[in-house]
């Protein structure tokens, strides 16, 4: 377990009874803060996310290895009688437990918001579901891919002519663990504060359709739902991206002030005294004109070469990387934020650290995910003072599996 006076976090408790992303990823942003996360985990197959692949590095999943860092692991049966009593233990001397289970579930298990504030009458309980703790739609399992059409999110993206299109990355899942991680700390100042704790219900829908902006400002302004615009914006032109002789930009041109600039860069300032192009509203305007003449200038040289003229130039402008590319970044590796930690099972595990840093220092080193039960024993022990014989007992009972068992991937990749 790290162990720092400096983290902001350092000293508070957090009961991780989370699975997947939404809520592995919220814990693991308060465990970048410093708090200690203790992930429970069913014995028999852990968190389902262990079997997402591939890949597979020395049987571990590289998914979730990617959402799991800075915790430790304790492998309790939470149906069992006496997995329940011992995670009622944790939770009493825990500040935050948090959860991704549907509504309803903790309470079936006897680990509901009530049974929970009697053991620690200032407990901070985190839910996370797709659709709320209320509304008609509460019971509705959520998945991203779900969440990010029934935001409105996929509507508004991809090609004007071509099918929604989902987000490249698990938007909903991430955007619905920052908020939480967001409302938990908001939480734990409110407690300082008053002494009381609470209950917090974060929303999948909810969060998501929050991203809408000012996309929802459009349709409330005008009655109409703003439409699918592939990679331009609807006010500025050219704010999009180009291809070059070996590759893709973007280019931010996004006032007068650039526009002049960029003219000269691209050795048309001709432009400026064409009445289509003269101000930023006539450009957007125009945009399909404009684009028809700038596509042919931009595919004539190299990604580098167009960089750094338009750089060198004051011109926003960017260069669309590979994922491999933003990995291995001079930049991100200069910050610190590209770190290698060393897994019992993996070896050597890369990841891009917290990015958030204080007094301008990187983020500190991390601990690696955890084995499936690789931290029960140790946790019972150190949170609740349990001995070995009663560890032994309770192991006897089937309230938690064997410490450090290894994960065998199925031979079908789960997508």
């Amino acid at each position: 377990m790290r162990s720092s006076d400096r983290e902001p976090l350092s000293g508070i408790r957090v009961l991780d009874l989370c699975r997947v992303v939404s809520g592995p990823f919220a814990t693991m942003q308060l465990g970048d803060l410093g708090a200690d996360i203790v992930k429970i985990e069913d014995p028999r197959h852990g968190d389902e996310s262990r079997r997402y692949g591939p890949p597979f590095v020395a049987g571990e999943s590289a998914y979730f290895l990617s959402v799991n860092r800075n915790k430790r692991s304790c492998a309790i049966d939470l149906k069992s009688a006496a997995g329940r009593d011992a995670v009622l233990g944790l939770a009493s001397v825990a500040d935050v437990v948090i959860e991704n289970f549907r509504p309803g579930t903790l309470d079936k298990w006897g680990l509901g918001f009530e049974v929970l504030r009697l053991k620690k009458p200032d407990i901070i309980l985190c839910s996370i579901s797709g659709f709320g703790r209320t509304g008609r739609d509460a019971e509705r399992p959520g998945y991203d891919l779900i969440l990010q059409g029934e935001s409105g999110v996929m509507d508004i993206t991809g090609d004007p002519d071509g099918p929604p299109t989902k987000v490249g990355t698990s938007i909903a899942d991430l955007v619905t663990g920052l908020y939480a991680s967001q409302s938990v700390l908001a939480a734990l100042m409110r407690r300082e504060r008053s002494g009381e704790g609470g209950r917090v219900d974060v929303s999948m829908l909810d969060a998501m359709a929050s991203l809408l902006t000012f996309n929802a400002g459009m349709y409330f302004a005008s009655g109409e739902s703003p439409k699918r615009r592939g990679n331009v914006h609807p006010t500025i032109s050219p704010y999009e991206p180009f291809e070059v002789r070996d590759g893709w930009i973007n280019v931010g041109v996004a006032n007068d002030k650039f526009w002049t600039s960029f003219c000269a860069v691209i050795g048309r300032s001709d432009l400026l005294d064409d009445a289509r192009f003269e101000t930023a509203p006539r450009r957007a305007a125009n945009r399909d004109a404009l684009v028809a003449i700038l596509s042919p200038i931009f595919a004539s040289n190299s990604r580098a070469e167009w960089l750094q003229a338009l750089a060198s130039a004051g011109i926003p402008c960017g260069a669309i990387k590979t994922v491999g590319e933003v990995c291995e970044t001079a930049q991100l590796t200069e910050r610190g934020m590209i770190q290698t930690v060393r897994h019992p099972v993996v070896g050597d595990v890369r990841f891009i650290a917290r990015p958030t840093r204080f007094e301008d220092e990187p983020p500190r080193p991390s601990t690696a995910p955890p084995i499936l039960g690789e931290h029960t024993r140790e946790v019972l022990s150190e949170w609740l003072g349990w001995t070995n014989e009663r560890l032994e007992r309770l192991a006897s009972e089937g309230a938690f599996g064997d410490v450090g068992k290894k994960f065998v991937p199925p031979s079908m990749s789960i997508p």
